[in-house]
C-alpha cells in the first residue's frame, strides 16, 4: 500500500483498537497518547507497507488437535520465513524496512479494511523506504551461547 488516504483510514481504524488495549493496560491518558501518536506517523510516513497474512484456508485437515495445531504452527512459520524472505530482498535493493506485529493484534479490523477473506490471519505489517539513519549494531550473543552442538 502506497496510497496516503488508504494508508490513512488504516492508521485510523488501527488506532481504535490500539487506544483500547492501552485502555485496558490501565495507562495514563498522555501516554496512550503519545504511542497513538507513534503509531500513526509511523504508518502516514512510510513510503511502502505490506501486510503480510497466512492463509489458513491451504492448510491440510487433520482429524486430530496435535496434528492440526502443528499444521497451525507450520503455516505460521512458513509465513514468517516469506517475511524474512522480504527483509532480505528490501536489503538487497537498499532500502530499509521495519517489521511490527500490529496486525496480530488488530486482525478484524485490518481484515475489514482490505475485505481479506476470513481464511487469511494478518501476521505482520512491513514499512519500507529508504532508510534515514544506519542504526548501530547490537551486541549479540556469541553462536556458543545460543546453541547446543552435538
Amino acid at each position: 500500500m502506497t496510497g496516503q488516504d488508504a494508508k490513512a483510514k488504516m492508521a485510523d481504524a488501527m488506532a481504535m483498537d490500539f487506544r483500547r488495549d492501552l485502555e485496558q493496560d490501565n495507562l495514563p491518558e498522555d501516554e496512550i497518547l503519545a504511542r497513538l501518536e507513534k503509531s500513526y506517523s509511523r504508518i502516514i510516513s512510510s513510503p511502502v507497507i505490506i501486510i503480510l497474512c497466512v492463509d489458513f484456508s491451504e492448510m491440510d485437515d487433520y482429524p486430530d488437535a496435535r496434528r492440526a495445531e502443528a499444521e497451525k504452527i507450520m503455516a505460521v512459520q512458513s509465513t514468517a520465513n516469506a517475511g524474512l524472505q522480504l527483509l532480505l530482498a528490501v536489503h538487497a535493493e537498499g532500502l530499509g524496512c521495519v517489521w511490527t506485529c500490529a496486525p496480530l493484534f488488530t486482525p478484524d479490523t485490518v481484515r475489514a479494511l482490505f475485505n481479506l477473506s476470513t481464511t487469511w490471519e494478518p501476521q505482520a505489517m512491513f514499512f519500507i523506504g529508504y532508510p534515514a539513519e544506519t542504526p548501530k549494531l547490537r551486541e549479540r550473543k556469541s553462536i556458543q551461547e545460543i546453541s547446543i552442538f552435538l
